[in-house]
């Protein structure tokens, strides 16, 4: 039967790697991940997994090591952050373009400069287009949850496309929560076993994996590589639901909360949605129709989905965890006003950039973007498109 066990983030990502027991877990420590491989590790280390872990010199290296890992045939994972993820950039793209189905534990941190090791989503959304599928954690439960489904989503014969998760560094990394365990034989069960597609190790076929490819296939090859992407949105849907129907909990795109008579609605994801839900709750008690639309995947974002959540409402506020210097607007503000594009009516958006460098972000600033989408909803008119919150400036 499931247990009840007292765990932060890096625990539970550690307790899915040890249930699900991967071929090979290659990772190179960094803050705030570091307690990921560390548990990883003692496991090993206690003869409660029987994968290999590699501990190389760099997360480009260790990147590498999924790579090749990958490639001959097993089942794979990794963890990092921040300037860790980073590193691995050349070999992001070379894992998604291979169609490699590796799943990778993100503690979400800030980029230099200057130096942080708080969190936020730049080191994620900066790798937002090197073709893997991303997935965000509200809270300890999720990201143990999301991390188990990843080897499910990424290892579907019509997807073979890496997979991130996502949770926000020490806001969830480090914060201890009492979270559902499930039993080892159910998850095996659940993942199921790991089927490779031409590993290298299968000496019966000659193939070659990282060719030299120029003008004749390279367009070619590349358009194969998003049929993977593009395949996942099913497959994400279909993994959710059987979650949810073998352990309670299920899953979809995003969550919605209060969103049934909203008329405005703030747009957030990650372990913000948390506190946004307690404002969303204060503000009802208010006689405010407003609403929260908390999304868990990014890549490949459900603009359609999205759209149809949204566009009856008067106004719209999306809040980002990162910026996007030079851009009209940082990322998930550019996903969902695009999303909503082609409606008529649609909603007023607007943007906020909030808690970089792991600054906090509390009920009051929600209840302040409530107040100015208020104001939107009444008149009509957007004074202010893109702004900031708890900022001193």
């Amino acid at each position: 039967m499931s247990t009840l066990k007292t765990l932060n983030g890096n625990q539970t990502i550690a307790e899915a790697v040890r249930q699900v027991d991967p071929d090979v877990m290659a990772a190179y420590p960094i803050t705030p991940s570091t307690a990921i491989v560390e548990t990883i590790a003692k496991f090993k280390a206690d003869g409660l997994i029987s994968g290999e872990f590699v501990c190389p010199e760099s997360e480009h290296s260790a990147m590498s090591v999924c790579i090749g890992a990958a490639s001959a045939g097993g089942r794979v994972m990794t963890a990092t952050a921040s300037q860790g993820l980073a590193l691995m950039w050349e070999m992001l793209f070379i894992a998604a373009g291979l169609r490699l189905p590796i799943v990778a534990g993100i503690a979400n941190r800030a980029l230099s400069a200057p130096i942080n090791i708080h969190g936020d989503h730049s080191d994620t959304m900066g790798a937002r287009d090197s073709g893997w599928i991303q997935i965000y954690s509200e809270n300890c439960q999720e990201a143990y949850d999301n991390f188990i489904q990843a080897f499910r989503i990424a290892e579907h014969l019509d997807v073979r496309t890496p997979v991130l998760v996502g949770l926000d560094g020490f806001i969830i990394s480090h914060s201890m929560e009492v979270i559902q365990v499930e039993e080892d034989e159910k998850i095996k069960e659940f993942v199921g076993e790991y089927q490779p597609v031409y590993p290298l190790l299968d000496t019966s076929r000659k193939i070659t994996v990282g060719p030299l490819d120029f003008t004749d296939y390279y367009f070619e090859h590349k358009r194969s590589q998003m049929e993977g992407i593009e395949n996942a949105p099913g497959v994400i849907q279909q993994v959710g639901k059987e979650y949810g129907e073998k352990f309670g909990r299920p899953y979809g795109f995003f969550e919605e909360y209060r969103m049934e008579d909203a008329e405005t609605c703030i747009v957030v994801m990650s372990s913000a949605a948390g506190t946004c839900k307690d404002a969303i709750d204060e503000l009802r008690n208010e006689g405010k129709k407003i609403g929260l639309l908390k999304p868990r995947i990014f890549r490949p974002f459900p603009d359609k989905e999205i759209a149809e959540a949204l566009k009856g409402l008067k106004a719209v506020a999306v809040l980002d965890r990162s910026t996007c210097p030079g851009a009209f607007g940082a990322p998930l503000f550019t996903e969902v006003r695009n999303a909503l594009y082609d409606y008529d009516p649609r909603p007023k958006v607007v943007n906020y950039v909030y808690g970089l460098g792991g600054r906090d972000i509390m009920v009051e600033h929600f209840k302040e973007v409530a107040e100015k989408l208020d104001k939107i909803a009444e008149t009509g008119k957007v004074e202010e498109m893109y702004g900031y919150l708890n900022l001193r400036e």
